[in-house]
């Protein structure tokens, strides 16, 4: 009897898992339907559960399993896996964009009172109680306090964190590696340590007053870890062929390093300072202890009480009073639009990627380049003059770089 020949394979359909399909797209509304109604049916019906967060909770374990379910209809183990992690990843990242969103959105909605006031911001709080209106009063002094102390932090937090970060990538050894093993711990350092150990040394043994000053050097300690640890990962990622073309080509290290490494990981090194100033642009605990809290404007960093927008929002909420807790929203709001002002500068000076130029310096390069054409230009018509007026046995002169 003749042996049969085992029927072909179907051949084996290519899936992009980087994309979601009209089925995918079904599946998850139809989990999310059953998960929902079969929910709804459980604390409705069958069982005696209330609540808002075991429904949601619920919920969403009755979707994973019904949309598990679905996609084993249609798709194999790996396909199955794959959809039911993207799924939960999506799901996580939802759920934090939406905390974020309500967090801003109560904030907006609460301190919006207090915004409409043009003397919320010429204002101080001087003479101002806490039973007197939104009109009177404003939130000057914290504005240009945190201006100022955030000011001295970055001026001396960048060069030192770039410089630190630097040395930690270009010159290996044991002391390097000491020095990274320490500004990763430092990443942890509690805030209020950092407050304690400026009050103990700069106010209490070198003679400082509670100052501004003395607030930056606080917010400076917490800043310093953040910026060289981001720093140090950012410049560790520049291809080392970079670094090896430009060493071949007679540059010395640090040559090397300003002219090729830093401009490589300028986005990255502008992401590092944005971290570092929202780790210390919301600090309180160090103004606190270093700059103590006044209610007037101060100007002079080296003296007196500075008060920084965080401080000021915790002055605020303290009081039971509703209109200084409609202040303290309305000063949060202010913190949360100057750190996105920010954190937009900071991109727009850093964020340009290797080798992108600005408009004025495509200009420049262009200028440049028609001064280099005129120039060969006439090089070469005023060696043709000297060939053509040259005797014909005359030796031809060679023009260097031409």
């Amino acid at each position: 009897m003749p042996r049969r020949s085992p029927a072909p394979e179907a051949p084996e359909v290519r899936r992009s898992l980087g994309r979601l399909q009209a089925g995918d797209v079904w599946s998850l509304f139809g989990a999310a339907a059953a998960g929902l109604s079969l929910t709804g049916l459980l604390y409705t019906q069958l069982t005696p559960f209330s609540g808002v967060i075991g429904f949601v909770l619920l919920s969403y374990l009755l979707f994973l399993v019904c949309y598990t379910l679905l996609l084993a209809q249609t798709n194999d183990g790996p396909a199955v896996r794959d959809r039911l992690a993207a799924a939960v990843v999506h799901s996580i990242a939802g759920l934090l964009l939406l905390a974020l969103a309500f967090v801003v959105a109560f904030t907006f909605v609460r301190g919006w009172t207090a915004l409409t006031n043009l003397g919320f911001f010429t204002r101080d709080m001087s003479g101002v109680g806490p039973l007197q209106p939104l009109e009177e009063g404003g939130i000057l002094h914290a504005v240009v306090g945190t201006l100022i102390q955030i000011g001295i932090a970055l001026a001396v937090t960048i060069p030192l964190g770039v410089t630190c970060a630097v040395f930690l990538t270009e010159v290996p050894g044991a002391f390097s590696r000491f020095v990274r093993t320490v500004v990763e711990a430092m990443t942890a350092l509690p805030s209020i340590v950092a407050g304690l150990f400026i009050y103990a040394t700069v106010i209490l043994i070198l003679g400082f007053d509670l100052s501004g000053f003395a607030a930056s050097l606080a917010i400076t300690v917490m800043m310093l870890p953040i910026v060289i640890r981001a720093a140090d990962v950012v410049i560790r990622l520049v291809p080392g062929n970079l670094r090896e073309a430009s060493l071949a080509l007679g540059a010395s290290q640090w040559r090397t390093v300003l002219h090729v490494v830093l401009p490589t990981s300028r986005s990255g090194l502008a992401t590092a300072i944005i971290l570092g100033t929202a780790r210390g642009i919301g600090e309180t605990s160090p103004v606190m202890l270093t700059a103590g809290v006044t209610t007037a404007l101060n100007l002079n960093p080296m003296s007196n009480s500075m008060i920084s927008l965080p401080l000021a929002v915790f002055e605020f909420v303290k009081s039971p009073e509703p209109v200084m807790i409609t202040r303290g929203f309305g000063t949060a709001l202010v913190l949360l639009i100057l750190v996105i002002l920010l954190f937009a500068a900071a991109r727009v000076l850093g964020g340009r990627g290797p080798g992108q130029l600005t408009r004025r310096q495509e200009h420049r390069r262009v200028r440049q380049s028609q001064r280099d054409v005129r120039r060969m230009t006439a090089a070469r018509e005023a060696r043709a003059r000297a060939a053509a007026a040259a005797p014909p046995d005359a030796p031809t002169s060679i023009v260097p770089g031409l």
